[in-house]
């Protein structure tokens, strides 16, 4: 009881549903108790038990018992009473020093074999063997065994009674027991603190999985964030531009900007405010739920590009097959690409540019989509290749793309022709 250090609960998932008896439960929790309370107060306990086993040992002197086993009866009084306490005192430090006491007590206990007192405290030996297989190596048993059965030995040759193996054969007996409910503590104390250890570990890795996941999705709401902001800012610039050269020669044109400004405002804004409901779900509930998260499919592509026109570039799209068979995080990727694609022109490519979009969808998911433009592949162009660093538009189109297996490729296009070219394919989707 002592001896083991305070056991945390530990429950496998298979035992959850079992309940325990009542009794058990109240014999666990008492135990638990007394075990955290040694754990606390070892000295109290150590006192306690040395204290008692002193008491005995006064009483067997004090009362005669010990002239029932006696071998030899005409020993003096005060060697019967040295040897009484100093085979039980020594046993207060017998769990911080188990090889020291028992060195301690072999003296006394060669003394009590030679004089024939045969004093039954000399059996405290076997609490210190207890704590030798506790706390020491198992080596430490033979000698220990050879300690205690060495006096046995020279009591049973000076004053046999019976044969040899009537007086050693019980001693190694008790020291086999005494050591064999050692090591099963010792076991079951290790085996509880690798329980705590494996414990401490899932708890260290799930906090990791946990700040794992907060990074994955900041990166993710980044992309959004850029996604949305990004490619509506450049059509409200784009627009406002083409709104205050055409003021002053065409008012009707300028109003129709403004209404186009105001429609990709309103937008945006709705996509920002379902954005930040997710991140607001997040703190109260740490639960996102990614119904509220804005994904945009392939069917909102003809929007996307009526507002990259209204911005002022003509666009002109080629779609072979049906988008139908792709799941909607693919939708997710290519309508994407498509739209950081369409931003990137808006901002670099110059007057003058036209785009087009080729969409080639094949059967099981895989799809092929390039995005070409005709504007000047300009120093500003070539910075938004993805080894750009601080940049979050084609390498987050990048990673995107590598979910999938896809791969993704972006530059200017071949000489002689004049442009940009960002080509994706995402192969066919995995069988699940």
């Amino acid at each position: 009881m002592d001896d083991v250090t305070e056991e945390r609960a530990t429950q496998d998932p298979a035992a959850e549903g079992r309940a325990a008896e009542p009794l058990t439960q109240h014999i666990q929790r008492i135990s638990r108790r007394i075990r955290a309370f040694d754990h606390r107060h070892p000295l109290v306990w150590d006192l306690h038990l040395t204290g008692f086993w002193v008491t005995a040992a006064l009483i067997d002197y004090y009362g005669g018992g010990w002239l029932n086993v006696a071998r030899d009866r005409d020993n003096p009084g005060w060697l019967v009473l040295a040897l009484s306490l100093g085979l039980s005192i020594p046993l207060l430090g017998r769990r911080a020093h188990p090889r020291a006491i028992l060195l301690a007590l072999a003296p006394l206990a060669l003394v009590n074999a030679w004089t024939g007192i045969a004093l039954q405290a000399v059996m405290l030996q076997l609490l210190v063997v207890f704590h030798i297989a506790l706390r020491r190596p198992a080596r430490n048993l033979w000698w220990a065994t050879a300690v205690i059965t060495a006096p046995v030995a020279v009591m049973a040759a000076r004053h046999p009674q019976g044969g040899p193996d009537q007086d050693i054969a019980p001693v190694l007996m008790s020291i086999a027991v005494a050591a064999a409910i050692g090591i099963t503590v010792r076991t079951r104390r290790d085996y509880t603190e690798a329980l705590e250890d494996r414990a401490r570990r899932l708890e260290i890795e799930r906090d990791q999985q946990a700040q794992l996941a907060a990074a994955a999705e900041r990166a993710r709401i980044a992309r959004e964030m850029h996604d949305i902001i990004g490619h509506n800012l450049s059509v409200i610039t784009g627009l406002a531009d083409g709104g205050k050269y055409a003021a002053a020669k065409s008012p009707e044109r300028a109003t129709q900007a403004l209404n186009a400004i105001a429609t990709t405002s309103r937008q945006a804004l709705g996509e920002l405010r379902r954005l930040l409901d997710v991140l607001r779900e997040d703190e109260q509930t740490r639960a996102p739920n990614p119904e509220l998260t804005p994904q945009p499919t392939l069917t909102d592509l003809t929007q996307l590009i009526e507002g990259v026109r209204a911005a002022g570039l003509p666009v002109h799209t080629t779609i072979h097959g049906s988008p139908t068979p792709l799941s909607p995080g693919r939708q997710l990727t290519v309508y994407r690409v498509i739209q950081e694609s369409l931003t990137n022109t808006l901002k670099h490519a110059g007057p003058g540019t036209r785009a087009h979009i080729e969409l080639l969808y094949e059967e099981k998911g895989a799809v092929t989509a390039t995005v070409t433009d005709t504007g000047n592949a300009d120093p500003d162009r070539t910075a938004r290749t993805p080894r750009g660093r601080g940049r979050r538009g084609l390498p987050g189109m990048q990673e995107r793309t590598a979910l999938y297996g896809g791969t993704l490729e972006a530059g200017p296009r071949p000489h002689p022709e004049q442009g940009w070219r960002v080509h994706l394919h995402l192969p066919e989707e995995s069988p699940q």
